[in-house]
């Protein structure tokens, strides 16, 4: 059994429009929800084996705070450059190079990838992963280069499903 937990980075910034895309900031709600989903995954006891995330600065900052609300320890956060808006194609490509020893996995990247690679694993209509958005997929595979078949939409939690 596999378990996959897709996130997309939260809330970011749109104040500085000079900025390029890959280096803007989270806003302050972006700021706010990152660490509340950190600990809502951490509340279900899913604290992913290994936390990868897109290396763009939103998507880093999301990364971190998650991972400091989760207990999951910053310094083992692996930053993928080409998670930068990729295709799902491309996603599934990381996912299926996975070391065996993990179970859990926890990629966080950028939409519409994001939601692309749901509705490709799930085969289910996701009409969009919203900011700090967390899907949870089981699998039962033995290993990731297994990663293209049939997953289990365990759970969809997002910011404003709290309120």
């Amino acid at each position: 059994m596999k378990t996959l937990i897709l996130i997309r980075h939260a809330k970011s910034d749109w104040g500085d429009l000079s900025a390029p895309d890959y280096d803007r900031t989270l806003n302050h709600r972006g700021l706010h929800d990152a660490p509340v989903m950190g600990r809502r995954l951490a509340e279900q006891t899913l604290v992913p084996d290994l936390f990868t995330a897109s290396s763009a600065v939103r998507a880093r900052m999301s990364a971190e705070l998650m991972a400091e609300a989760m207990g999951y320890p910053e310094a083992q956060l692996h930053w993928r450059d080409e998670l930068y808006l990729a295709e799902p194609s491309t996603m599934l490509d990381i996912i299926r190079k996975t070391p065996e020893t993990v179970n859990s996995l926890a990629l966080l990247a950028h939409n519409p990838g994001m939601t692309g690679l749901v509705e490709r694993l799930t085969s289910e209509r996701f009409d969009h992963m919203p900011t700090a958005g967390v899907v949870t997929l089981k699998a039962e595979i033995a290993h990731w280069r297994e990663a293209g078949r049939r997953w289990q939409l365990h759970c969809f939690d997002y910011p404003e499903h709290l309120q």
